[in-house]
């Protein structure tokens, strides 16, 4: 349940992209992250700041080694989509998925053939 709490807070886009740098790459240093950036590159304190606000936020924690801390992922990336799809059936859909693919149907972002497939697939999962 805690998990799922944590999941619902919405990421900011500066927040997404830090997580998706720790999503791929694993535990980091604050300092690290500045690597993965061109020039100008952000300020190091910016950085700082945001990876603490997304422990605040249970998306990360850390292990401490001397005056440094190394950040590591506690909600995996398939957690945190899964909780961003959730809460957008639940504000936009009044929590119905078959609004969502209704809706998706209507305004041709997905076929009838691929929603044929789909239906084929789930039932294939569904009978192991």
């Amino acid at each position: 349940m805690k998990i799922q709490s944590k999941i619902s807070s919405r990421l900011t886009s500066k927040e997404e992209e830090l997580m998706n740098f720790f999503w791929s790459k694993g535990a980091l240093y604050v300092r690290e992250l500045l690597d993965f950036y061109d020039e100008p590159k952000p300020h190091f304190n910016t950085l700082s700041t945001i990876v603490r606000g997304l422990e605040e936020k249970g998306f990360l924690g850390h292990k401490a080694f001397g005056n440094t801390y190394q950040y590591y992922v506690v909600i995996t990336q398939d957690e945190y989509k899964s909780g961003a799809l959730n809460s957008v059936v639940k504000k936009y859909f009044k929590d119905s998925y078959l609004g969502v693919v209704s809706s998706l149907i209507k305004q041709e972002q997905i076929s009838l053939e691929e929603l044929r497939k789909l239906i084929e697939s789930v039932e294939k999962t569904s009978k192991k």
